[in-house]
């Protein structure tokens, strides 16, 4: 099995506030679609609610403290171990959230698709730090703003050493 993150971050690492995104860049919501359609997708139940719905042509996995949540469409456990333990060795997986579930996976984590947009915005949810010695770059393309994307961004693929 292949642990794979997909996060999209500012420079500071931020990653949301108040539970929300905190820009809106459609480029980066149809990578994330490009990537993980047809996979098995795994977040945190705040993640989920965020999105309000299982996301189509994707199994989903939730993960929350609360072992009487049940939600029509998700499989819900309550670990990203127990998460992991439901899919199949053979595919490749992916962690979409939240922070949590991001530090609680990373150390598991085989790739990072990671979207870096850049700018610094106030937040109250980071991506954990992670050690540029355990990963190499084998992918990255840059994109400047455009009429659909408000703010330069980058794709990256990191993969572990």
């Amino acid at each position: 099995m292949i642990v794979s993150i997909v996060v999209a971050i500012a420079q500071n690492n931020a990653i949301g506030k108040n539970n929300q995104l905190l820009w809106h860049l459609p480029a980066d919501l149809k990578h994330f679609k490009q990537i993980t359609s047809g996979h098995t997708i795994i977040m945190g139940r705040k993640t989920y609610d965020s999105i309000g719905r299982p996301l189509p042509n994707r199994r989903n996995i939730v993960i929350t403290r609360n072992t009487d949540l049940a939600i029509e469409g998700v499989e819900v456990v309550t670990s990203v171990d127990e998460a992991l333990a439901l899919c199949d060795q053979n595919e490749e997986v992916f962690i979409v959230g939240g922070a949590q579930i991001y530090k609680d996976a990373l150390a598991k984590t085989d790739r990072i698709h990671l979207t870096t947009v850049h700018e610094t915005y106030d937040a109250d949810t980071f991506f954990p730090e992670i050690d540029k010695a355990d990963w190499k770059v084998i992918n990255s393309e840059d994109y400047l703003p455009d009429e659909k994307n408000a703010v330069a961004y980058t794709f990256s693929t990191l993969e572990r050493y």
